[in-house]
């Protein structure tokens, strides 16, 4: 589409815009008709006439400009006017920031403002959270375990279950190497750590690794990423409605394990499945063994303590882990008032999809599960310890303006986030077939669906 623009003695400006414009590209690869006109003052006075100007190169796109534009260029005609909003790939437009053009900045621009100490892995510091988060677990098992009261143990329940969510951030930090410099050591306490919650460690670690390379891709992203329209739309009715109903999708973390997401195969246990190449087969078999070995100990605790006991000691606190698991993991890539795009094709770069992704604030939980909210520099650069990403967090704000999405401030416990998650679930469905920069569209008629089924039943 030719695109329409006025050139007057007082500069080359676009005429208001009053049709749709691709969200992929800065410039067309169309000619391009420039309209001239006498002006005086800051009006606009004179005959309009068109001159064609040649395609600007795919390689002069990717040059480093003098003049950094922040959001494509918007085009329009001043003949019509809609008066009408457009929606395009399921967003509507905005005026100052959009999220999905190309940044000012890049990746090394990131780093290079991040302190050098930031970078510093301290495997004594890493060592101290692990003992402190396992010394808690025996604690409150322990005290409920002795005092055994229903009062207890609802408190007992939620404060273990936070526990191993904490715990399984520590084995996270391992597998990314965040946790130390010494793979031995990593590979020791992530398999301690991850195995006592049921996690197979290297087999978890890989697929997570797939996911950093790939976030923000439509099709090559691991966890959380969204459904095409042609693959919702081949899901039943129950699945469906199911995957986006409060509380089930944050019970998804085991069974993703066991056969992925939808439009994937292969599972985390098996050495043979797609996530894994032929050199990480043994390592696979190795987390596969130990986390039968954890399911094996839990067995023989249960007919020692009796399954009642066992479950109340572990099995509901497990589940209330898996929800924080897939509660914290999905609002880092959904959720903010504002539709984030996702990418596919040349439009995705490391650096375009990891902008994507969100900081949150939990209150009195950002330090019992290790600041993981910060998540925006850990997908950039997951090197970075733990105990470091705050600070680097802030170095960074000032390159990346508006691509940094500051999170809202959390009372004590972030039940604020309840409402974020239950209205992402609503409106964020899935994405077009086509584009190579998408936004999540709405099935209007999921949920209206269920409730005429209910209904009429």
């Amino acid at each position: 589409m030719a695109a329409s623009w006025v050139l007057s003695e007082c500069g080359l400006r676009p005429l208001p815009r009053v049709f749709p414009r691709p969200r992929t590209r800065v410039f067309s690869n169309n000619p391009t008709k420039i309209r001239f006109i006498a002006c005086k003052g800051r009006g606009f006075l004179g005959t309009l006439t068109d001159v064609s100007l040649s395609p600007i190169s795919s390689a002069s796109r990717h040059q480093d400009w003098a003049l950094k534009v922040s959001s494509p260029v918007r085009v329009a005609s001043v003949d019509e006017d809609s008066g009408e909003e457009e929606k395009i790939n399921g967003v509507d437009e905005v005026d100052e920031f959009d999220p999905g053009a190309l940044p000012p900045f890049r990746l090394a621009d990131v780093r290079a403002a991040i302190p050098k100490h930031c970078w510093v892995k301290d495997p004594w510091r890493s060592m101290s959270f692990v003992v402190r988060d396992v010394a808690v677990v025996f604690g409150l098992a322990a005290a409920a375990a002795y005092l055994n009261n229903w009062v207890v143990w609802p408190l007992y329940w939620a404060a273990q279950g936070t526990m191993f969510w904490a715990l399984f951030v520590l084995g996270h930090d391992c597998g990314h190497g965040s946790f130390s410099n010494n793979p031995k050591l990593n590979s020791v306490v992530g398999h301690l750590l991850h195995s006592s919650i049921l996690v197979p460690y290297h087999g978890w670690r890989i697929s997570h690794r797939t996911h950093h390379q790939n976030h923000g891709h439509v099709e090559n992203d691991e966890s959380w990423h969204p459904l095409s329209e042609k693959i919702y739309r081949s899901l039943d009715v129950i699945t469906r409605t199911l995957r986006f109903m409060v509380p089930f999708p944050m019970l998804a973390f085991p069974f993703y394990l066991w056969s992925r997401s939808p439009g994937k195969s292969g599972s985390h246990f098996h050495p043979d499945s797609d996530l894994f190449v032929p050199n990480e087969k043994k390592d696979v078999i190795t987390s596969t063994v130990c986390w039968a070995a954890m399911v094996g100990l839990l067995v023989g605790l249960s007919f020692a303590m009796g399954p009642i006991q066992m479950l109340k000691l572990y099995g509901v606190p497990y589940w209330i882990f898996v929800m924080w698991l897939d509660f914290v993991t999905y609002l880092h890539h959904h959720g903010h008032e504002d539709k984030l795009p996702w990418y596919r094709g040349k439009e995705w770069s490391y650096l375009r999809g990891g902008l994507t992704t969100l900081d949150r604030d939990y209150g009195w939980i950002n330090n019992i599960h290790h600041d993981i909210g910060t998540h925006v520099i850990h997908h950039l650069f997951p090197q970075i310890p733990h105990y470091h990403l705050v600070e680097a967090t802030e170095a960074a704000k000032p390159v990346l303006g508006k691509y940094y999405r500051q999170p809202k401030k959390s009372a004590p416990l972030p039940f604020h986030l309840i409402g974020d998650l239950i209205t992402s679930m609503r409106h964020d469905h899935y994405v077009s077939d086509t584009g190579d920069v998408v936004y999540y569209q709405t099935d209007s008629e999921l949920f209206e669906s269920g409730s005429s089924r209910q209904k009429s039943e």
